[in-house]
């Protein structure tokens, strides 16, 4: 009996320990469960980029490019009354602006240069404008989109004479032409609708 006491005591002591030690252990287990886990999930998001939680990523639409007004010149330096390839040409490139794409209104300008009388030469000026504007309808361009304005000489934008009082085959050359320009469609707005008026008894 005396050789037994020990263990008695032994286990008797461990029976009676209180069970706050206990929880306080497992309390300190699950602390430090928490804190691996935190660590964890900071070393897995560390690569990610930051993103607000109030709202999500807002993308601006890019605003569509601004259209101008085309201008061009068509020349009848080496053919004087017919459309050449350096003229038909222009007009393509006219054809191929925003502004001729978007249906705006095409006014053709005809010039002359100063050989003849006035009168001859306001014909020739329409009759040049003409041309250009019945190669766009071949083209497929609607003719009630064209407008034809016969100059004349009264505008040149070169020397139809030199000093000496002869004539300047360039600066005729020059004067002979038809200048394009294609303004920007005329934005139709509808008017506000007004409510109906209340009907009278």
């Amino acid at each position: 009996m005396t050789r037994l006491a020990p263990v008695v005591l032994l286990c008797t002591l461990a029976a009676c320990q209180p069970p706050e030690a206990d929880k306080m252990v497992n309390e300190a287990d699950a602390a430090g469960n928490a804190a691996n886990m935190a660590a964890a999930n900071e070393s897995d998001n560390a690569d990610e980029p930051q993103r607000s939680i109030l709202r999500p990523e807002v993308i601006e639409p890019e605003e569509p490019p601004k259209i101008e007004p085309a201008q061009a010149v068509i020349g009848f330096g080496a053919t004087p009354m017919k459309l050449d390839d350096a003229a038909t040409a222009a007009l393509d490139a006219v054809m191929d602006t925003p502004a001729f794409k978007a249906g705006g209104p095409i006014i053709l300008r005809g010039h002359s240069d100063s050989r003849g009388a006035d009168g001859d030469n306001k014909v020739a000026s329409r009759i040049r404008a003409e041309l250009a504007r019945d190669y766009l309808v071949k083209k497929g361009v609607a003719e009630d989109r064209i407008s034809v304005i016969a100059i004349g000489e009264g505008r040149p934008i070169a020397p139809n004479a030199k000093e000496d009082g002869s004539d300047d085959p360039e600066g005729q050359a020059k004067n002979r032409r038809v200048e394009v320009t294609v303004a920007l469609p005329t934005v139709v707005v509808p008017p506000p609708i007004e409510p109906n008026a209340p009907e009278t008894p």
